[in-house]
């Protein structure tokens, strides 16, 4: 008999992409399943780059800590061009992280295997484990269009093989599931079962890749640096430890089989790989490395799946769905980012709460972001893997050129300019009320101090990753006046027309509740008095904030002129469970936000005689 289950989302693969969900979905109590072809997790080598913008989300599900501790920061770049004497010489360096609101102004190395870890320690203490070795064997998508649409149904059909240890027949297993994410990976077969192509091109730059313990006098072998010499160019990654990654560019005879014109692996070895470098490096010197962790080659291919999902049934997230050059250090990024923003939409979909359209804005967000993505990877990769400009070489890339890249992606390459386009869920029609706080992209950190108790507290601390919306009230000068228009809005929310009635379910065990109201005033510490709030705006002692310092006057205050916000006015942020703005309004525009929530949230039905 073969074995027949059900789940609510089947997740295929356990690299960064589907353990992001995974823990996602664990804190929203969603049923899922997720499961992975390799025996054990990675062990060497993979990506190793976080951005600011994945710590400031990996820090929404608590799980930010261990990685500022151990991985090593990058706060510098370095760049290295030809000098006047046939080797290299310093022309200059610059901040590593150039967007201007990054909250953690340097990017972290570390394995992507601690990462794994993380997320796979978080499921393990909610008693969750990844099911391995697993491979899915068939996929089949009902074509019913009325089961596809009631989100409490079980179209997807997956077979799933066991893998033995021995050479025994797999165990095979029916799965019946509501939805599947396929984060297995750039060779991913979720995608080519679903026929979906990867659209963009291969290029001809080859490179290596060697992690290891250097023995150098290069002065800047702790910073990330950008080196192109006539000999080829070399990115340097300052790892957790003692460290260092060196991306290497090959030309073909180091790496190519002449007979067959195609790279042949076992040419790259360590040895090569270091005396590249040495070549690279003159006049620096690199000796025999102290120890070799791991070295590989990639040619940098640029694409883009053609869906990111099927029916809004079967996903595809991570590697599955954009490739790039690792140099541009995002592919872990967003990989995990892929699935931060769908997780949320699931959950509510599964709830009951938001309706199954809410799921088209995944592709509609992530498929854009990743086209983006490739573009900048493909302008950057070109620049570094071109040939410096020398005296001989006149049509090359000049320092000044690469730098001025370097600084304009900043916003991109960090994950914090990340913007997604009006839709159901981004709505930007009053983006006058509060002009800096950019809708569609993510909520500004900014500390605040708490009314209560006058502790500094970071905004984006307040806005975990939990399902929730968070509506920000920044209520102004509590002038009497003002507290009359708070307590007349306050009214209007709680009536039964209004979205705050209409849509905030209560929570249920792991089923948080919809919405989080935190109130922000303006205005010093001595004179506000949070009692003052109607309880709608204070469900708890701690959310309330001032904009203001706290008590040593180093922390906090400017919120109001920073986001450009009126202090005589009530401006409602509506941030979503991602952490990101989708929503501003003043409080005599709230038939906008019940327009807005309407349009993808399903109301409560209320009892008889309610």
């Amino acid at each position: 008999m073969v074995k027949e289950s059900r789940v609510d989302v089947l997740i295929i693969g356990a690299g960064p992409s589907g353990l992001m969900c995974a823990n996602a979905l664990a804190g929203a109590g969603v049923d899922f399943r997720i499961i992975d072809n390799r025996p054990v997790g990675v062990a060497a080598g993979q990506a190793d780059g976080i951005q600011p913008r994945t710590i400031e989300v990996l820090q929404s599900y608590g799980l930010a800590e261990p990685l500022l501790k151990d991985g090593a920061q990058m706060h510098l770049c370095a760049f290295y061009n030809p000098g006047p004497n046939g080797g290299i010489e310093r022309t200059g360096r610059a901040a590593d992280v150039t967007a201007p609101t990054a909250r953690y102004p340097f990017k972290i190395t570390i394995a992507q295997a601690t990462i794994e870890e993380l997320f796979i320690d978080s499921l393990k203490s909610q008693g969750i484990t990844v099911d391995r070795p697993i491979v899915p064997s068939s996929l089949e998508i009902s074509e019913d269009s009325e089961e596809l649409l009631d989100p409490s149904s079980y179209p997807v059909k997956v077979v799933l093989d066991h893998i033995s240890p021995s050479d025994t027949t797999p165990e095979r297993e029916i799965v019946h599931a509501k939805f599947v994410l396929g984060a297995d990976g750039a060779h991913s077969w979720v995608r080519k079962t679903l026929g979906f192509s990867m659209d963009g091109e291969q290029t001809d730059y080859i490179w290596g890749v060697i992690d290891f313990i250097p023995d150098t006098d290069f002065p800047d072998i702790r910073n990330r640096t950008a080196i192109h010499s006539s000999n080829g160019s070399c990115m340097i990654i300052p790892r957790e430890g003692d460290k260092v990654r060196f991306y290497l560019q090959m030309s073909d005879k180091d790496v190519m089989d002449p007979e067959t014109g195609r790279v042949d692996k076992h040419k790259v070895t360590a040895e090569n790989l270091i005396n590249t470098a040495r070549k690279t490096f003159y006049p620096y010197t690199v000796n025999e490395p102290k120890e070799v962790d791991w070295c590989s080659i990639y040619i940098i291919g640029q694409r883009v799946a053609s869906n990111f999902s099927k029916n809004e049934r079967v996903f595809i997230a991570g590697d599955a769905c954009h490739t790039h050059s690792p140099k541009a250090g995002q592919g872990m990024n967003a990989s995990m980012n892929d699935t931060h923003n769908l997780a949320w939409k699931l959950a509510q979909v599964l709830r009951g709460r938001a309706d199954i359209s809410l799921l088209k804005t995944y592709e509609l967000e992530r498929q854009k972001y990743a086209r983006d993505l490739i573009d900048f990877d493909r302008e950057f990769s070109a620049l570094f893997s071109g040939k410096p400009r020398t005296s001989e070489n006149q049509e090359g890339v000049t320092h000044e050129e690469f730098l001025r890249a370097f600084q304009a992606s900043g916003g991109f390459s960090s994950g914090i300019g990340v913007h997604y386009m009006p839709s159901a869920i981004v709505d930007t029609i009053h983006q006058a009320c509060a002009p800096n706080i950019i809708i569609g992209q993510r909520m500004l950190p900014q500390i605040f101090v708490r009314a209560a108790d006058a502790r500094p507290v970071e905004i984006q601390d307040m806005l975990p990753a939990d399902t929730r919306f968070k509506l920000l009230l920044f209520v102004g000068l509590l002038t009497s006046e003002q507290l009359m228009n708070v307590r007349r809005l306050a009214e209007e929310l709680q009536l039964p027309t209004s979205f705050l009635q209409k849509y905030d379910y209560p929570a249920q065990g792991k089923t948080q509740s919809m919405f989080d109201i935190i109130s922000i005033t303006a205005g010093h510490k001595d004179d506000v008095n949070f009692l003052d709030l109607p309880p709608t705006f204070r469900t708890h002692w701690s959310k309330v904030l001032i904009d203001d310092t706290d008590v040593t006057g180093r922390l906090g205050g400017g919120a109001y002129p920073r986001f450009g916000i009126d202090e005589k006015e009530i401006t409602m942020v509506v941030v979503r469970p991602d952490g990101y703005v989708g929503m501003i309004a003043p409080s005599t525009a709230l038939e906008c936000m019940d327009k807005y929530f309407g349009s993808f949230l399903i109301g409560k039905t209320l009892n008889p005689g309610e």
